[in-house]
């Protein structure tokens, strides 16, 4: 069972309720099929399975299926029980599912890349098949035909893909750190905008049509919530991981973010407060509270004859700061930073005890998670660890 680490997780924490082992390598993606008692994965050894729970309460492989190449990603539509597999060739190969989960035919294969396919998703709506590849390119192909619509070619590989079908926007995160936003039509694309607030490169995306809301997750630890939907400009941060973010999902029906890290954590975030972004540091050659000088203001520190200090930053207000001017920590939620981070003193002494309540809550798979997925129609989530095992959490006690 998952170990809280914070406040209100004594309480409510995700119960682990099952455990799928057997694997022969680590499972790169899996879902859970939804209104079934059932799951998908595809694996670096090869394999696809599909996996349905016994009566004995133990979930035993009904489909087994061998690839010539390592599965890199994958994407299943259940209504059309549609099921796309990256390879590390390049190759998309695709198989629709029979109604009991028994069976698995070959419907398709795209030859969409040169290289890995990093990320392939099917949209219904469009019959378009989206996937990008380490080979810097992302594609779309025709579902029903199989033949490739476009594509566009990118800075660095795509590591994150979304789609919003209203207005067909494709939201690419790559390498780089940076999230581009493509306008698709039929057999063309043209570029809408790019943002980069990552210091690391992207590693998931998570869109909510509803509130038109992108969440990017990274390397260098943070997520940010771009409201494009807002058209201010927003971009919130959460800060409450300490290891590389490996999977985003979103409850739309509750307002929490899920996050999971490389670490193992996994954190449910409350999206519906009024947040607040983070201030832009200022630059300054002295101490903004004691106006000291920094150790390249060669000038000053000759004309005061004072030592050169050290320059900070207060993550409340922005100002640059010496270190005596910024001894105090203090979490600041609303702002995203769950764990304790470095401010000024007058701002320590500005926020309360109610501005440091935690907006999120954590906890702890005990494995390091390489792939997440989570479905809202059974409050379940999955993920996937390093240690070749997968774990169904119930998150109703969480996400709620």
């Amino acid at each position: 069972m998952a170990a809280e680490t914070r406040g209100e997780a004594r309480d409510r924490r995700p119960c682990l309720q099952s455990s799928i082992e057997a694997f022969q390598d680590v499972v790169s993606a899996a879902v859970i099929i939804p209104k079934e008692d059932g799951v998908i994965s595809v694996s670096d050894d090869r394999t696809i399975r599909v996996w349905m729970k016994r009566d004995s309460g133990q979930y035993w492989p009904s489909v087994y299926h061998t690839l010539p190449s390592s599965c890199s990603c994958m994407s299943f539509n259940p209504e059309t029980r549609r099921l796309s597999i990256g390879l590390d060739t390049g190759s998309i190969c695709e198989f629709i599912l029979s109604e009991d989960y028994n069976k698995m035919t070959p419907s398709n294969t795209y030859q969409a890349h040169q290289r890995k396919v990093s990320v392939v998703l099917f949209v219904l709506e469009m019959e378009w098949l989206l996937s990008s590849g380490q080979d810097k390119s992302f594609t779309w192909h025709c579902s029903e035909s199989g033949q490739q619509l476009g594509t566009h070619r990118t800075s660095s590989w795509v590591s994150g893909l979304q789609f919003d079908v209203e207005t067909r926007h494709a939201f690419v995160g790559d390498q780089s750190g940076q999230v581009t936003i493509l306008k698709l039509e039929q057999d063309s694309c043209s570029l809408v905008t790019t943002f980069k607030g990552h210091t690391g490169n992207v590693t998931a995306l998570c869109w909510d049509p509803a509130q038109r809301v992108l969440f990017s997750g990274s390397s260098d630890h943070s997520i940010i919530m771009w409201d494009i939907g807002g058209r201010k400009g927003t971009a919130i941060e959460l800060q409450g991981h300490s290891e590389k973010i490996e999977g985003l999902c979103y409850a739309s029906h509750t307002r929490q973010l899920i996050s999971c890290s490389s670490d193992g954590s996994i954190v449910v975030w409350n999206m519906d407060v009024t947040r607040q972004e983070t201030p832009e540091w200022l630059d300054s050659d002295s101490c903004q509270k004691c106006e000291q000088p920094f150790f390249w203001n060669f000038k000053q520190m000759w004309d005061s004859k004072k030592i050169g200090l050290r320059q900070h930053h207060c993550r409340k207000c922005g100002q640059a700061v010496c270190g005596k001017c910024s001894s105090r920590r203090s979490s600041i939620p609303l702002m995203g930073f769950e764990f304790q981070v470095r401010v000024c003193d007058g701002c320590f002494s500005s926020i309360t005890d109610d501005d440091r309540a935690p907006t999120a809550t954590f906890h702890h798979s005990k494995h390091n998670v390489v792939h997440m997925h989570y479905e809202p129609t059974t409050g379940c989530l999955l993920t996937s660890g390093t240690d070749k095992v997968l774990k169904l959490w119930d998150m109703t006690a969480v996400v709620s």
